[in-house]
């Protein structure tokens, strides 16, 4: 994943995996990729899909995602101090958010000219 920085799902990992060594099966790519992840060396993104890819890029990122072709592609980080104010979160407590762009990606919005 370090050598590839593409937005993989767990399936599309062991199809490459496999592609390489057909040794390797669907429970140890679904084993390792929950092991990175506790580990913090890779982290899911929740596209709101069936089907969640990971990313190994864990710097603090944000994501946008063409409608048109599915593509997802890290953008720069911006933050929002006051995202929420105190008194609406009351005893809860934020350990981390995520944006999704949506929209048409480059390639796409170009192939419609």
């Amino acid at each position: 994943m370090a050598r590839h920085p593409v937005h993989a799902t767990a399936d599309e990992i062991y199809r490459g995996v496999n592609w390489t060594d057909p040794r390797a099966s669907r429970a140890t790519v679904y084993n390792n990729l929950r092991t990175l992840t506790e580990a913090g060396r890779v982290r899911e993104v929740r596209l709101g899909g069936t089907s969640v890819p990971f990313d190994a890029n864990i710097e603090r990122h944000r994501h946008f995602m063409c409608e048109r072709c599915g593509r997802v592609e890290d953008i720069h980080w911006f933050g929002f101090p006051h995202l929420a104010g105190r008194s609406q979160l009351g005893t809860r407590v934020i350990r981390d958010y995520e944006m999704i762009r949506r929209g048409t990606c480059e390639v796409c919005s170009s192939n419609n000219r």
